[in-house]
């Protein structure tokens, strides 16, 4: 899996993600690994995505066809995955079970999202939260959210606490690895 996080703080959203790509017991390292980067760049927001691999092209496909779109605020977050998930099923084959009592069907996809207006996730069955200080997704989530609410109040930059954050997924959970990839933006 991955370790993506973002943080918040003093004017600044950072999002910050590991490049280890793993199939089962396989480690796809990011020096062997030409598109390692798991964070999108789409109209001024930064998305980190994770999950299955295909994920990724599959979001920045549809995405790229769709430019009028917008990611600056819960709603249009939720439009924006409400209005994809039939072209997730249609154009890209999506399997959208999961469980027999989910009471919608799922888009598969878990993403954090940071840009101008906040920080974000976006869950699978486009459930849609802003978040006021940091949050982490991923198989190295836990190691992450501990990391960075010891540094929330320890640290004055966002990029420090995102740092705390990815730095401990990287280091206790299999599936992560350096190096890192960054992204800042003002708020």
């Amino acid at each position: 899996m991955t370790t993506i996080v973002v943080a918040r703080k003093n004017g600044q959203a950072v999002i910050a993600a590991d490049t280890l790509t793993t199939f089962g017991n396989t480690r796809l390292a990011a020096a062997q690994d030409a598109s390692h980067d798991k964070i999108l760049q789409f109209a001024g927001s930064y998305i980190g995505v994770c999950g299955s691999a295909a994920h990724h092209l599959v979001l920045a496909s549809l995405l790229e066809k769709r430019p009028e779109t917008q990611l600056n605020s819960k709603a249009e977050i939720f439009e924006t995955f409400r209005k994809l998930h039939p072209l997730l099923k249609e154009e890209c084959f999506l399997n959208p079970k999961e469980d027999e009592e989910d009471p919608y069907e799922s888009s598969q996809i878990t993403a954090l999202i940071a840009n101008a207006s906040g920080i974000y996730g976006i869950y699978s069955m486009r459930e849609v939260f802003e978040y006021t200080q940091f949050w982490a997704i991923g198989s190295g989530h836990e190691f992450a959210l501990g990391a960075m609410q010891h540094a929330y109040s320890r640290y004055e930059r966002a990029e420090d606490i995102a740092r705390a954050g990815i730095e401990a997924g990287i280091a206790l959970d299999k599936n992560s690895a350096a190096p890192v990839t960054l992204y800042t933006v003002a708020l």
